[in-house]
């Protein structure tokens, strides 16, 4: 079977790791140590874990964050999901196709006794907001208790190759996300009063104050908090379509898990439904790892996303459709979408898998406008439409009387810098009300934490270049956002934000630019430039940030010169390729990863030493401050869709899949609702929707969709009961069986 795994990546290092030996369906297959079963199967080219036994359809993987099961597979025999089971060396992994056999009777397990501890703290969540906090409570000596039910820290700052916006001070701005996740881990580790258990999942939480935690995915563990912080971060919405559960179509986090954590890539051809940042940011991730992206849609009129997030995908040629929503995705059985658009079912021609995606313009209403479909060929449809809050554990706790707090996408989606602000605040209120020696939680804390949450502003003129004398950065900023890093990189102090409102764009105030790039390879926009008129006032040189492999431009090389938005503005030769330079040690808190002193330096990537490349062109005088970006020849090729004509939907159609674990349809849904149904629990005792593995986790919301566009109001609707425990897990572990 061929492979996907990426051999270079201009931010990551690529680094030799050991084969694992193991077999898909009877055929040998190596894994990476350490590597889960679906990044390993889909790394040869596997994209159908099984089949679904009430209808057959085929199943792959959607969240790669276990909250579902639809990546199940049977390894050794054992129902196991794919995206969270690690491969072991001669691992025999089967896809399941329709229930898993039931065990054979063997010997009854070793039952032994529930341990159980107390602690003043337990922290459920190891991401931005967690480690946040852990800091801030070991700093003030709280002991604390942190579980993750991944096998590193983190959280999601593993998957954000990308420099981070917000404040230098506060949050790391200007540092990539992946080394501020191994930052914040140090952070939280370097106290002796900090305990973490990894790889350990909280299950419930119960009305005599304890919390059932799921250790190292083998025994459980109950544990007494006196305060319990939620931080498990958020869980990615579904979006219903047809073919919304065919292999191929998965969640942006799923991608980026696959990527960016286990470098494999799993399209070639890939399409983005969704214009926050969470879709902007992984289309870009994509672009980087030598993915094309074919296309992005976003139903609003406006990508809701930061605007130079935007603005690099339109510098790369990704085409960018607003108002517009996703119809269809398509198998290879489609040969003529207008007569056959099916669900995947075992009818199919084919495995089922993606062949293509077929948008349409949208109204005031959000309704598809007949013909305006267009269709794209791609083998993957990533789905970015929201985030909700993993909050669970934070409502049953608060009704079993437990003091708990939540923080970051827990508590209230965010970017992860807000997370991080959010965390170490509510560290430190629960280090006082503990009775900790520490100060209350200061105002300008909550200021920034207030910045950091804002949504983008309006859209702002780019700010008019200044005089073509000298050298001089140019900013490419038109919209207000929590960003600063460029005004702590300038040795001469000459970029200005106020210090109160990291929302103002930057401005270039009266002095001499030494012509550093600091502030070039430094922005997380990759939003400035700088011209230099020193040599040639005539065609000055640009200097042009540029994150991709090093082997995609040379001196030497024809580059297309592109304005802000991905204009075209002429042709250039390139004059010069280098990586961002060393820089001093003093420089370090003020640069971020790019200048971290050499003990504390993430591993070089490809393409520089901190993954930046400085591409230098000429260009005329008249269009020199307005260059933003250069594109390669043969870079993110954009070809246009292959098929068309085919018939519209309404917002969710009958034939639609609501809830995927047990394949039950909008139009079973939507016949009871109707009829005067208006108990989720009577929808999930006649149809079973709301009682798939996943827990109501991507379905609840659709099904509240449904109600709403039925026009039943929420007050008139008993919503369906979250039964713990919040994932699966074998019921002898209960009574104390470790897991083989």
């Amino acid at each position: 079977m061929a492979t996907s795994r990426l051999l270079q990546h201009p931010i990551l290092p690529v680094a030799p790791r050991a084969d694992v030996p193991f077999t898909w369906d009877g055929r040998p297959c190596t894994a990476k140590a350490g590597e889960p079963i679906a990044s390993a199967v889909m790394a040869h080219g596997v994209r159908v874990f099984g089949h679904h036994p009430k209808d057959g359809s085929p199943q792959g993987l959607w969240c790669a964050n276990g909250q579902c099961a639809q990546c199940l597979v049977l390894a050794d025999g054992r129902p196991v999901k794919a995206c969270t089971t690690p491969v072991v060396a001669g691992m025999d992994v089967r896809p399941l196709d329709g229930l898993p056999p039931l065990a054979a009777e063997g010997a009854r397990p070793t039952l032994g006794d529930v341990e159980r501890r107390e602690v003043p703290v337990l922290i459920v969540g190891g991401g931005p907001a967690g480690l946040a906090a852990a800091a801030e409570l070991g700093a003030h000596g709280v002991p604390v208790l942190l579980i993750d039910d991944k096998d590193r820290l983190g959280g999601k700052l593993v998957l954000q190759t990308h420099r981070f916006f917000g404040s230098v001070e506060a949050v790391h701005a200007g540092t990539r996300g992946t080394h501020i996740g191994e930052r914040l881990a140090r952070e939280a580790l370097a106290f002796d009063t900090t305990e973490v258990w990894p790889e350990s999942t909280a299950l419930a939480a119960f009305a005599d104050g304890w919390v059932g935690v799921w250790r190292g995915g083998a025994r459980y563990v109950l544990v007494r908090p006196q305060v319990l912080l939620v931080a498990a971060g958020s869980r990615e919405r579904a979006l219903p379509f047809r073919g919304n559960t065919r292999p191929g179509v998965l969640g942006a986090g799923a991608f980026q898990t696959l990527l960016n954590r286990d470098l494999v890539r799993v399209a070639e051809r890939l399409f983005v439904v969704g214009g926050g940042n969470v879709g902007l940011i992984t289309a870009y991730h994509a672009l980087q790892a030598g993915v094309e992206v074919v296309g992005l849609a976003e139903a609003a009129t406006e990508c809701g996303g930061y605007r130079v997030h935007r603005d690099k995908l339109a510098r790369l040629g990704v085409p960018i459709f607003t108002a517009h929503t996703v119809l269809a995705a398509h198998g290879r059985a489609d040969a003529d979408p207008s007569t056959a658009i099916d669900r995947g079912g075992p009818d199919a021609a084919d495995d089922g898998r993606v062949a293509a995606v077929t948008i349409a313009r949208v109204d005031e209403g959000f309704r598809p406008v007949p013909g305006t479909e267009r269709t794209f060929a791609c083998d993957a449809v990533l789905v970015a439409v929201g985030l909700d809050p993993v909050d669970e554990l934070t409502l049953q706790a608060r009704a079993a009387g437990i003091q708990v707090v939540a923080a970051g996408d827990a508590e209230r989606i965010a970017e992860a810098s807000a997370a991080m602000m959010a965390g170490r605040i509510r560290g430190r209120e629960i280090a006082h009300a503990l009775g900790a020696p520490v100060d209350p939680v200061p105002a300008d804390w909550a200021r920034t934490a207030d910045l950091l949450r804002s949504k983008p502003g309006p859209g702002v003129a780019e700010a008019p270049p200044p005089p073509a004398v000298g050298v001089h950065p140019v900013f490419h900023c038109t919209q207000e956002i929590p960003c600063n890093p460029c005004t702590s990189v300038c040795p001469q102090e000459l970029i200005h934000i106020d210090p109160d409102d990291l929302r103002q764009v930057p401005t270039l105030l009266e002095g001499a630019c030494l012509g550093c790039e600091r502030c070039v390879r430094v922005c997380p926009g990759l939003a400035i430039t700088l011209v230099d008129h020193r040599e040639d006032p005539e065609r000055p040189l640009v200097t042009v940030p540029f994150e991709f492999v090093a082997d995609a431009v040379h001196a030497g090389d024809a580059v297309t010169l592109l304005d802000t938005v991905g204009g075209v503005l002429g042709e250039a030769e390139v004059v010069r390729v280098r990586g961002a330079p060393r820089a001093r040690r003093a420089d370090a808190a003020a640069l971020g990863d790019a200048a971290a002193p050499a003990g504390d330096r993430p591993p070089r990537a490809a393409g520089g030493v901190d993954g930046t490349l400085l591409v230098q062109v000429r260009a005329p005088a008249a269009v020199a401050a307005r260059v933003a970006g250069v594109r390669p020849r043969g870079l993110a090729a954009f070809e246009g869709g292959s098929w068309s004509d085919v018939a519209s939907a309404q917002a969710v159609a009958d034939d639609e899949v609501v809830c995927r674990c047990e394949r039950v349809t909008a139009g079973e849904l939507r016949a009871l609702i109707r009829a005067g149904h208006r108990d989720v629990n009577d929808l999930k005792a006649r149809t079973r929707a709301e009682m798939g593995a996943c827990g109501a986790k991507t379905c609840a919301p659709l099904i509240a969709r449904l109600f709403r566009e039925e026009g039943v109001a929420a007050a008139d609707v008993t919503p369906g009961v979250r039964r713990p425990p919040f994932v699966e897990v074998p019921l002898g572990v209960f009574a104390g069986a470790e897991e083989p």
